[in-house]
């Protein structure tokens, strides 16, 4: 075979990471601060990769941690970025299964895999860019709008005056649904919480609850049971992640669905609950299982099973996956990430919708680089700089 018979037509030839800090304008409380697991949230630990071509091309890819992780996300990344230089950038599954086994020592799930997200979102992003279309459109979308729901408004810190005016901006502003948090110690000032949001939004508005792996299984049951005729599109979370079988347990006994599934950082794990009957809605995140390669094995288990899809957080990335999805989908708003990109997602009629932008769609901010707070590049002769 000639050089001009190759199927490679391009090759990696830069890869820059960066550590990106993103501040929360107010310290955020779910139930796992209430139970004292937990601090508040006051930021999120961004990790962005870019990749550039012989060719002249770009993919931009993120991986994000909560409360701890960044830093560590951000030197297993470092570690493993040289593995990337003079790939072709199509063949995605390849280089995803050689940047796993280039840390094969630190395991196929958690921080490790949430450090292989930001390279292999890049390559997607960049895949569809070379083919000059929005990423759900080379998946194959099924869709050009998905199903949203809000859940910024609705954590535990907030009194009920502030989620009733944040639920009633997002439905103004064409949310199509609203999640609260719920896991008080006294159960009844959830049910409370959760009936006033009801009353409030209409019965015509979707709403869901989320209780963050925070009861255990009698409560879980009662729960369940009480919030039963406030008909919710699902309770997420009522158990601990890896209780498969709790859930499951839930799932069959109660008519209002069970989501769960954000939490696992494998499409393993994830195919574990799935056998084991444990969601009627799979929650899955990209960056968490290692990114949309592996995303799209867990979208195949859960569509064998005939299970809804609710990706949870990262909706610049959610929303291109969610439209490729054969049953209708729902999609999480969060404004959070607003500021690290320069478009943003477009929102009407209930509905999040694809923009014709190639790949993602969206560019890496100023103020995100102002926020950078460790920065790496690499180039076939090895690292350039270090901040």
């Amino acid at each position: 075979m000639t050089a001009t018979d190759s199927a490679t037509l391009d090759r990696i030839t830069g890869v820059e990471i960066s550590s990106v800090t993103l501040p929360l304008p107010t310290p955020i409380s779910d139930a796992k601060v209430l139970t004292g697991r937990q601090k508040p949230m006051t930021e999120v630990a961004m990790l962005f990769a870019e990749i550039t071509t012989a060719g002249g091309l770009e993919g931009v890819g993120f991986s994000y941690a909560k409360r701890a992780g960044g830093p560590g996300q951000f030197a297993h990344a470092r570690e493993i970025a040289p593995v990337l230089l003079g790939e072709d950038p199509s063949d995605i599954a390849k280089i995803w299964d050689k940047l796993a086994w280039a840390g094969a020592s630190v395991g196929r799930s958690g921080l490790s895999v949430q450090a292989i997200a930001a390279f292999d979102v890049a390559l997607w992003d960049l895949k569809a860019k070379r083919a000059g279309l929005p990423l759900a459109k080379l998946l194959g979308s099924h869709r050009d709008s998905v199903r949203c729901y809000n859940t910024s408004g609705g954590f535990l810190h907030a009194p009920i005056e502030e989620v009733l005016d944040r639920a009633a901006e997002s439905v103004a502003n064409g949310i199509g649904g609203i999640k609260i948090k719920v896991g008080h110690p006294d159960n009844a000032t959830d049910l409370a919480r959760v009936t006033a949001v009801r009353e409030a939004i209409g019965a015509d508005v979707a709403l869901m609850v989320d209780a963050n792996q925070q009861w255990d299984r009698p409560t879980a049951r009662r729960m369940c049971r009480a919030l039963e005729p406030l008909n919710l599109v699902w309770i997420e979370e009522p158990l601990d992640a890896y209780d498969f079988e709790g859930h499951a347990a839930l799932a069959a006994n109660f008519d209002t669905s069970i989501a769960t599934g954000e939490m696992l950082t494998s499409a393993a794990e994830h195919r574990e609950l799935i056998r084991a009957g444990g969601a009627d809605i799979v929650q899955p995140d990209a960056p968490r299982v290692g990114g949309i390669t592996q995303f799209l094995k867990v979208m195949a288990l859960a569509d064998d099973r005939n299970l809804q899809l609710a990706p949870h957080f990262a909706m610049e990335i959610h929303v291109h996956l969610a439209a490729a999805y054969a049953r209708e989908p729902w999609v999480e708003h969060f404004e959070w990430l607003d500021p690290l990109f320069d478009e943003h997602l477009e929102i009407s009629g209930g509905r999040m919708h694809i923009s014709s932008r190639p790949g993602l769609g969206v560019t890496i901010s100023d103020q995100a680089r102002v926020w950078t707070v460790a920065h790496d590049e690499f180039r076939p002769q090895g690292l350039l700089r270090g901040v």
